[in-house]
């Protein structure tokens, strides 16, 4: 499995990386299958950057996952969601391979969990290996992957981490893919910033028309402006193996040759990737679901992936001037993809000034704002929101309308509901929802305090209370009440819940704890009778479901195995 660097990268992509000095045979593939990817580092996700690779692993699970380079586990997460099961192997120089969406572990590594998630009564467990515990060699086995947590089909996901913590593009560490096809891009807009602005006698943002050139880059229609203007770009990379449409490399812009705005997808922080909400066009994300990268730097926007940004990346256009506004657009291979855009510099004839809506609801984003009626109060912290930003809010009985989803939030909101017009019983079905767009009620986290019910939340939408009384379903799948079960390697459930979601489960057999794996995608739970718990020929199984208002519904049933 020694990994080179690929043949296919260009000087420019090495000279670049040369003063990183970064190890490019240290890290071997960590699958026997050759590397082909569903997803690249720094790929525009939901609300965040994808931080390491998505290795396909032919629409299967179960194939072997070795370490890619020796070291220890340090960290195992046992989760529903996120990443499933991953493991986190820390290296002597001082990075660290993250392997996640696991099917299950090597056996040791296999007994060292469970043995703690026995103590602990959980599925769900995190606990940090001494660098003793559970050492490893370059090459070994170490899980097998899978499709646990929030993946979206069988695939590996694998990362590189610097000392930090901070996540790396594989890329740069030597592994080798093979790439001849230049970035697509979808579309470029225009976006007159400036109060003075304006584009073809436009204020508002604008599609260009972009015109196939014989060499493969694009040419767009010469543009009138005049002011202060920015660019925005919709692009994807495509690996020759795949059909996945991936994250780009790097996004450069030139004016008359001199570069103004650059973004490299090589490294970042968890703590900004949420930021990517103000790398991308969001209003015309959630209208279209088309990601547009901005080529420009608006306030408050902390992302470390810009470099040579000058002006913050808009261009100034005087009138009776001309400019060439070039992006180039690159994959880790050096594939490119140019646009150029002509500007004559023109001002407009009897232009309009731009039109801004307001509201009686104003938040400023380096303040906190607070507004209720109804008996209901929302309250924004400072730095909720990227920009000062009027909001549409309607207060109805018992119901906010707050806004709509095409405004980020970065982090929380609280929605306060006034219940003390309800009786203590009827309380304690009740919750906070978000209603979907068919109005459908959708649990939001809730927390309740006397008389008041609030809710946590990043996403703009209708609240309101909603109540639930009907406790969650069990369903035996692969057993009967009273059959012989002795050919079963496992006992597997179906769990649901039509309103709340489920919140809590707990399985015991013979009044023993059994571990049950939650596999939220399917609603399945399944004990491995390997786990040596049940020994018993004839076994009471009894499973507690409770959902997140507090319904429970108790499940009985017998069944009979030969030990």
């Amino acid at each position: 499995m020694k990994i080179i660097i690929a043949s296919i990268l260009s000087i420019y992509t090495l000279t670049s990386f040369a003063q990183h000095d970064l190890p490019q045979d240290y890290f071997n593939d960590p699958l026997d299958v050759e590397l082909v990817l569903s997803g690249t580092f720094g790929e525009l996700r939901s609300n965040h950057f994808h931080s390491g690779f998505d290795i396909k692993t032919q629409q299967r699970e179960g194939l072997p996952v070795y370490a890619s380079a020796a070291g220890f586990v340090s960290r195992i997460n046992i989760s529903h969601y996120g990443y499933g099961k991953a493991i986190y192997i820390q290296h002597p120089n001082g990075y660290t391979t993250v392997y996640a969406h696991l099917q299950k572990l090597s056996p040791e590594i296999e007994a060292y969990i469970k043995e703690r998630q026995y103590q602990k009564e959980s599925y769900e467990i995190e606990v940090f290996p001494s660098a003793e515990e559970l050492p490893v060699e370059q090459g070994e086995l170490v899980a097998y992957s899978g499709n646990t947590g929030g993946s979206g089909g069988p695939h590996l996901h694998f990362e590189i981490r610097d000392g930090a913590q901070h996540p790396m593009n594989p890329m740069m560490f030597g592994f080798e893919l093979k790439d001849s096809k230049a970035p697509i891009v979808n579309s470029v807009f225009v976006y007159p910033v400036g109060e003075e602005a304006h584009v073809n006698n436009s204020t508002g943002r604008q599609k260009l028309n972009l015109i196939p050139q014989s060499d493969g880059s694009y040419t767009a229609q010469t543009i009138n402006a005049c002011g202060e203007i920015g660019f925005g770009v919709s692009t994807v990379d495509q690996l020759d193996m795949a059909p996945n449409r991936n994250g780009v490399f790097r996004i450069e812009s030139t004016v008359n040759g001199d570069k103004v705005f650059q973004a490299n997808f090589e490294k970042f922080s968890f703590s900004e990737t949420r930021h990517l909400n103000q790398l991308i066009d969001y209003e015309y994300y959630s209208r279209h679901r088309s990601r547009v990268q901005k080529l420009f730097v608006e306030p408050n926007n902390p992302l470390s992936i810009y470099s040579n940004v000058v002006n913050e990346g808009y261009v100034n256009v005087q009138d009776s001037l001309n400019y060439n506004y070039t992006i180039r657009i690159s994959d880790f291979a050096g594939n490119e993809r140019i646009v150029r855009i002509p500007i004559e510099g023109k001002m407009p004839q009897n232009m309009p000034p731009k039109e801004y809506r307001t509201t009686d609801y104003f938040v400023k984003s380096d303040e906190a704002t607070a507004f209720e009626s109804n008996g209901i109060d929302v309250y924004i912290p400072k730095s909720s929101l990227y920009q000062d930003t009027y909001l549409d809010v309607t207060f109805e009985d018992e119901k906010v309308r707050l806004h709509q989803d095409n405004t980020p939030i970065h982090s929380n909101i609280t929605i306060g509901f006034d219940v003390s017009k309800y009786k203590p019983e009827d309380r304690e079905k009740m919750f906070v929802a978000r209603l979907s767009s068919y109005g459908n009620p959708i649990y939001s986290t809730t927390y309740k305090e006397g008389d008041r019910f609030t809710t946590k939340t990043r996403t703009f939408g209708t609240y309101t209370l909603s109540q639930d009384t009907k406790a969650p379903r069990v369903v035996p799948v692969n057993f009967s009440n009273g059959k012989w079960i002795s050919s079963n390697k496992d006992l597997k459930v179906k769990i649901t819940d039509d309103l709340s979601g489920i919140k809590d489960f707990r399985a015991t057999v013979n009044g023993k704890f059994i571990l049950m794996e939650y596999e939220y995608k399917q609603n399945l739970l399944t004990h491995n009778f390997s786990d040596g718990v049940v020994t018993e020929t004839e076994n009471k199984l009894e499973i507690v479901v409770t959902d997140n208002v507090g319904n429970t519904t108790t499940f009985e049933s017998t069944f009979f195995r030969k030990q």
